[in-house]
């Protein structure tokens, strides 16, 4: 068993991970900020270190770069509710050993905690501070994604990545080039559905001056544009059987050959592909070369729809709210309502984050502001959605989403038995969160 230093300033959070690690067996100390942490960590010897990232004062970042060192430094777990694609690349490479997202499964912090007890040798890596966070979203579904980025970047592996219209692949790519060791070159992002396939050749491998008609000059196509860099290509499993073809001896030998010449040139490239359709199924129908998905994938990252991490919306709300704001050269718009939150929550939204987006300017465009839930009529946001299949018909009455909520909030805690903290980590909210929601919807303890 192991010695464990628990640091949250939450206390609810902090005395449930005690409790959970000490009842397997370990011994535990916790904390309430750094200062505390860094005296204990001083009067006891300690084998992992399950932090907070952001506390009040010191936050946990700046905690595991002072202990992330020497051999016999304490393995260290981070981890947040508010957690970016930079953060997990940054705690990644300065040692942290692991990296979770609150609320978490007690079980799955004993399982991390069990691996981190494991010694061996600890992560080595230079300090480096992250750019501002390209992607939003704080679900466990996105903090497992960010930790593949984070694995990924810095390798020369091909990668595929995975998902439907508008969830963000093309973030995806853009931050795997921007954590990766070719940063510095160039990024270039090609959509292989919006090009017919006679163009596609001409786009890639670029074309000499009279290689067709009207072709007046040489040009650079996408590969050499993209030479020590990355090249993102959309949409890759719409491209022809016999593009495949070409795209595949390119992979082989990594040589470019300009349409209407008979010299060819050495480009040095990382590939990133990403689709929606299901690659595994077109090799097996024979629709895609299976020689060039084995090329391809690598490493396969798949990015979560939005209406599997719903949780998300209100963050998304407020990062679209402040960037059309910009756009608009406005000083202040005004934020979303609880009303208008929940309408949102509500929707399936098939068109993902980009549907999203979308709505949300339609809206301020419309209504001048998100705090009115009249500005945002069920009818007007269905009617920017692709058509989906009808559910069945309910036959329970139907009842506002307030009233929704505040039964399967009671459910859940008369299930836990009045346990907030447990009843917060089955919801999937943090227990501060629950406690706001309780007061709001009336809900007796």
């Amino acid at each position: 068993m192991a010695s464990v230093l628990v640091v949250d300033d939450d206390a609810g959070i902090r005395e449930s991970a005690v409790m959970a690690l000490r009842k397997v067996g370990h011994r535990l100390y916790e904390a309430e900020d750094a200062v505390t942490a860094r005296r204990l960590l001083k009067e006891h010897r300690v084998d992992v270190v399950v932090s907070d990232i952001y506390m009040p004062g010191e936050d946990g970042i700046t905690l595991l770069k002072s202990i992330a060192t020497g051999d016999d430094a304490p393995r260290v777990i981070l981890m947040t509710a508010r957690g970016t694609i930079e953060t997990t690349a940054l705690a990644q490479r300065i040692g942290a050993f692991d990296y979770l997202a609150k609320p978490f499964d007690l079980n799955d912090l004993i399982d991390r905690v069990a691996a981190a007890a494991k010694r061996g040798t600890p992560a080595q890596a230079s300090i480096e501070e992250p750019p501002p966070s390209r992607i939003i979203g704080t679900h466990p579904s996105m903090i497992e994604m960010y930790k593949a980025i984070s694995r990924v970047a810095p390798l020369s592996v091909p990668v595929v990545i995975l998902g439907e219209s508008g969830s963000g692949k093309e973030l995806v790519a853009q931050s795997i080039h921007d954590l990766g060791d070719r940063a510095s070159g160039p990024f270039v992002a090609i959509n292989c559905g919006a090009i017919p396939d006679t163009l596609l050749e001409n786009e890639l491998f670029g074309s000499t001056r009279g290689a067709y008609t009207d072709s007046r000059q040489d040009r650079r196509g996408a590969l050499s544009r993209a030479d020590g860099g990355t090249l993102f290509l959309d949409e890759i499993g719409d491209i022809s059987p016999a593009f495949q073809v070409k795209l595949l001896r390119f992979l082989q030998d990594g040589m470019v050959t300009p349409l209407g010449s008979d010299k060819s040139h050495r480009v040095s490239v990382r590939l990133i592909a990403a689709t929606h359709r299901d690659l595994k199924r077109l090799v097996a129908t024979g629709q895609f070369r299976e020689d060039l998905y084995y090329r391809l994938a690598g490493y396969e990252i798949a990015v979560p729809p939005l209406r599997e991490r719903r949780a998300d919306i209100p963050m998304l709300v407020e990062h679209f709210r402040r960037r059309i704001a910009a756009e608009m050269k406005r000083d202040a718009i005004p934020g979303p309502s609880q009303a208008v939150l929940d309408l949102l929550a509500a929707q399936p939204w098939p068109g993902n984050v980009r549907q999203l987006e979308q709505v949300v300017r339609r809206t301020i465009i419309d209504a001048g502001g998100l705090t009115d839930p009249a500005a945002i009529e069920l009818d007007d946001v269905a009617s920017h959605a692709a058509p989906h299949a009808e559910t069945p018909e309910s036959t329970e009455p139907l009842v506002s989403l307030d009233e929704a909520e505040k039964r399967h909030i009671a459910a859940v805690l008369k299930a836990t038995g009045g346990n907030q903290t447990q009843a917060a980590f089955i919801l999937g909210i943090e227990r501060k969160t629950l406690a706001r929601k309780i007061k709001r919807l009336g809900i007796e303890k």
